[in-house]
């Protein structure tokens, strides 16, 4: 769903890789029987770009933490179970790191049965451990942050821990192509700074026009990602003053040139962002998960959020412009990168092994 589970598996097999070792980087959709794989993600994407009230609903029903007896996605999910037990045998998987929570739905369901031979760590990619995240048959997961881990450990009793974010080394560098960004921004909008309006792979977002315009009229180049959407491209190009983007694939660069992101999903643009020393400001987010997770990551103090245009306006004076504002809030967001996830996935599986 979207790109941000994609960026995650891809940086940890070329981590693995690095290494020495191997890795299979596999969508647990295409392991669905009878297309449901690919209808689950036209309905998702068609859901949250053109009826979010009706993604909101599914939220609430399927995935919000809480208590309660409500469906779960465990019964889809284990229509993929004989390919992925054929994948584990044929390849003598070592661990198998579910990315995506039906993934987690899946090696849980089988892990629990007897039915998959190899451990299953989690790698909860979430500000927000919803509940399609926990299945008590993994045998550990591993987040974000501690208060995530403490959720985890205390809704199903799985072992826990913390690694942080998954983001390409790059991002903490100097990027080669920074100084292009910086050149292009000036081009486009000398002595406005640069803020980043990120709206995901598909190109999802509420009242994007609106934002893009008062961030232009007030003093501010907004430099809008629209993923591959390219209708909103078409239509925000129109807006004075702001510098619209398809698909972009210098993202390192592109973040150490700006001055803020302004986000709505708290996914992985947000994290890399803070990789990269840009600080986040939260401002009309998606519904369901992103909500949560704008608001988690403004309650862990490595972002802010901005409920309305002068609440976003002042957030980006003060964090874009040199000072302590921004040096703490900076340093807050690198806080997070903590152990290396390929590390602390080894080491848990190595420990697991040795058990049997």
């Amino acid at each position: 769903m979207g790109a941000g589970h994609d960026t995650v598996a891809a940086e940890l097999a070329r981590r693995i890789r690095e290494r020495g070792g191997d890795a299979l980087v596999v969508d647990v959709l295409a392991l669905l029987p009878y297309g449901l794989g690919r209808a689950l993600r036209l309905f998702y994407r068609g859901s949250v770009r053109h009826f979010p009230w009706a993604y909101a609903v599914l939220y609430r029903l399927f995935l919000r933490p809480g208590g309660g007896r409500r469906p779960g996605g465990t019964p889809l999910a284990r229509l993929a179970g004989a390919r992925l037990r054929e994948l584990a045998d044929r390849t003598g998987a070592d661990v198998v790191v579910p990315v995506f929570h039906l993934g987690a739905q899946l090696t849980g369901h089988l892990r629990a049965r007897g039915l998959l031979p190899v451990p299953s760590v989690v790698l909860v990619i979430d500000f927000v451990v919803h509940r399609q995240w926990l299945h008590p048959g993994n045998d550990h997961c591993l987040c974000l942050t501690d208060d995530a881990a403490r959720q985890v450990r205390r809704t199903t009793g799985t072992p826990a821990g913390v690694c942080g974010p998954v983001v390409a080394p790059e991002f903490f560098a100097d990027a080669p192509g920074a100084d292009g960004w910086r050149r292009l921004f000036d081009r486009h909008g000398p002595g406005r700074p640069p803020v980043v309006l990120s709206v995901g792979a598909w190109g999802v977002g509420s009242r994007l026009a609106a934002t893009v315009r008062l961030l232009s009229e007030h003093g501010f180049l907004p430099v809008v990602l629209c993923g591959d959407n390219v209708r909103l491209r078409r239509e925000l190009s129109g807006v004075p003053g702001a510098l619209v983007l398809g698909w972009v694939t210098d993202m390192p660069g592109l973040l150490q040139a700006a001055r803020a992101l302004v986000d709505n999903a708290a996914g992985q643009t947000a994290v890399q962002a803070l990789a990269a020393g840009l600080p986040v400001v939260g401002h009309r987010p998606i519904p369901g998960h992103g909500a949560d997770g704008v608001r988690r990551m403004a309650a862990l103090g490595v972002s802010e959020t901005a409920e309305d245009d002068a609440a976003l306006l002042g957030a980006l004076r003060r964090l874009t412009a040199p000072g302590p504002a921004r040096r703490e809030r900076i340093a807050a967001g690198r806080a997070l990168f903590r152990d290396d996830a390929v590390t602390r996935v080894t080491a848990v599986a190595d420990a697991l092994r040795a058990r049997r």
